[in-house]
């Protein structure tokens, strides 16, 4: 029979060699040859097995019904399918969803505190009798101070030291007019801030949602990566996270409209705005025809309240019941608004949310901390609406750089054949295994069943999204498991046509291959690293469960696998044949 044929191993008797013609006698002793044969404990080996089983199911299970507490479509008394189903979370391309990439204008987030600076240096200079110019509306960049003949450059100096942190501001002197610009830590500074503020105003809004496991995270420096799973209505996603949200309560000039074009407010006054007002675009409603006609408001510059003054939100009925929202301000909010309507009685009051007049009121009493928002809502808009003002502004207009919807029925078929794969290939795995190694490859397949479930258990543990790569890196860790099983079982059979006896070539096997398992699977587990650490989404997917996956081979086909060997042979005093 060749030596290399699967059948039970009888270790040969190696031949009598004299000792004067023997070459053995200048060939190195092999240290593992002389290691005596001893039964080693298998108690506590069984135990720790038995114990990361047990914790490997529990883990998976104990995800399974946190997801369901969580979930709004949870049945209210899941089963064990239900349970089993839901212990993995799952990816869009699994699970089907919404990806969304945004972008933060960090522009908008510095003209907004640029604008603040220069009000605040407006304020500062009325209160100690500093003259200067009116200031322009600022940008991204800074705001000018524009000097006038009574301007005294001595005290304009001292009140931008006191009023402007110089840390923050860099003023350069150009002739008549000083230019303010932000340095480039407050820069860094006020651009990251925005960004984290966002991420944080997307997830409360997500939240309201009751999306269960969504993904928000930031990509570089003015990017978020937004996946809901199990959302499949984009639209009403796309109107809730991407609304900016900024509401602001203005005085209307005593001229300021409405308009029915730009032109025609503009010729009111004399083709020049004056720089304390600014344009701004509304509606006009026809209740009979139902329609909106576009219609124009010269408003004061500065919002008597804004957003940041708002405590509350709610849906509500306008005059006509008719859905609206209704608003509630802050002690320091309702403080402003009734100064602002209380001194402004007979004059119209913009609400203006995201730069658009949403209606011009007049002001019939004072008025201090609720207001209603009108403008033909639906009860799903006046909702939304009602969401994104709870939830806060964002710090800056969010821009739609990419956008990916995966149908349910889409996800559903790429489970199907990932979870139809992995089953397929596992099972080829499997006899052919057992075909080539007989009982030890029984050993080895005993080993994969393990390293499977320790894999799902990890994961669960850890809760790492399983992705369709995943799913590939899932087949390939059971592949390089199979490899170790090979790398092991081919060195006992060496052992065992080198003369060895059984136990002798087991022990010896296991020691020999384990220093090329450790160093195959720590390089590849490096390499995964990388693409965890450099990689997008679906990569990261990948590498994850690679990494998962190579950590449980290496303990079932080092550890559980010896420990396999050690139970079937361990009553046996005289173990003279063994199949491999």
């Amino acid at each position: 029979m060749p030596a290399g044929s699967p059948t039970s191993r009888r270790s040969k008797k190696a031949p009598k060699q004299w000792p004067e013609k023997s070459s053995d006698a200048r060939r190195p002793v092999d240290p593992l040859s002389e290691v005596p044969l001893v039964k080693k404990p298998t108690g506590w080996r069984v135990a720790l097995t038995l114990a990361v089983l047990v914790g490997s199911v529990a883990a998976y299970l104990w995800r399974g019904r946190e997801y369901l507490k969580k979930s709004p479509t949870a049945p209210p008394d899941p089963s064990a399918a239900d349970v089993l189903k839901h212990g993995l979370k799952l990816g869009l391309d699994l699970k089907g969803g919404i990806h969304l990439v945004l972008q933060v204008k960090t522009g908008d987030a510095l003209r907004v505190e640029a604008q603040d600076a220069a009000e605040h240096l407006r304020d500062e200079a009325a209160k100690r009798g500093v003259v200067i110019g009116t200031i322009p509306p600022a940008t991204a960049e800074g705001f000018t101070i524009p000097l006038v003949e009574t301007s005294e450059p001595s005290k304009l100096n001292d009140l931008v030291k006191s009023a402007l942190a110089p840390n923050d501001w860099a003023v350069e002197e150009r002739g008549r007019e000083w230019r303010v610009t932000f340095r480039d830590s407050a820069k860094f500074q006020i651009e990251d801030q925005a960004a984290r503020q966002a991420v944080e105003t997307i997830r409360n809004r997500v939240d309201a949602l009751g999306v269960a496991e969504p993904v928000i995270q930031r990509q570089g420096n003015d990017r978020i990566v937004v996946q809901l799973p199990g959302v499949d209505d984009p639209s009403r996603v796309k109107e809730i996270i991407g609304t900016t949200g900024f509401l602001e309560l203005k005085l209307v000039d005593d001229r300021g409209g409405p308009y029915p074009s730009r032109e025609a407010l503009l010729s009111a006054y004399q083709g020049t705005l004056p720089p304390d007002l600014e344009v701004v675009e509304g509606f006009s409603e026809d209740e009979e025809a139902r329609t909106r006609t576009a219609v124009y408001y010269a408003l004061k510059r500065v919002a008597a309240v804004t957003g940041r003054d708002l405590k509350n939100a709610r849906v509500g009925q306008d005059k006509y019941n008719q859905p609206a929202v209704e608003f509630f301000l802050n002690a320091v909010g309702a403080q402003k608004f009734g100064k602002a309507t209380g001194e402004n009685i007979g004059r119209r009051l913009a609400i203006v949310l995201d730069k658009r007049v949403q209606s011009a009121p007049v002001i019939n009493g004072k008025i201090e901390d609720n207001g209603i928002i009108e403008g033909q809502f639906t009860p799903e808009r006046a909702d939304a609406l009602a969401l994104v003002l709870r939830s806060g502004a964002l710090p800056a207009e969010m821009i739609i750089l990419e956008e990916r919807t995966v149908g349910p029925s889409l996800g559903l078929d790429s489970i199907k054949q990932g979870v139809t794969a992995s089953l397929v290939g596992m099972f080829l795995v499997f006899v052919a295994t057992v075909l080539y190694y007989r009982l030890s490859g029984v050993n080895a397949v005993v080993a994969l069943v393990l390293n499977a479930i320790l894999l799902l258990g990890v994961m669960a543990w850890i809760n790492a999204t399983l992705t369709l790569p995943g799913i590939a890196g899932f087949i390939l860790t059971i592949g390089m498991a199979v490899d170790s099983n090979v790398l092991i079982f081919e060195r006992i059979r060496e052992e065992l046509d080198g003369g060895k006896a059984p136990r002798q070539a087991i022990d010896i096997g296991f020691k020999r291959a384990f220093g090329t398992i450790v160093d195959t699977h720590v390089t590849t587990i490096a390499a995964a690293a990388f693409l965890f650490q450099f990689g997008t989404g679906p990569v990261k997917g990948f590498a994850v469960t690679l990494v998962v996956g190579l950590a449980a081979s290496m303990f079932t086909a080092v550890f559980v696998s010896r420990l396999l060997f050690d139970l079937v042979h361990a009553k046996k005093e005289q173990l003279e044949t063994i199949s491999i």
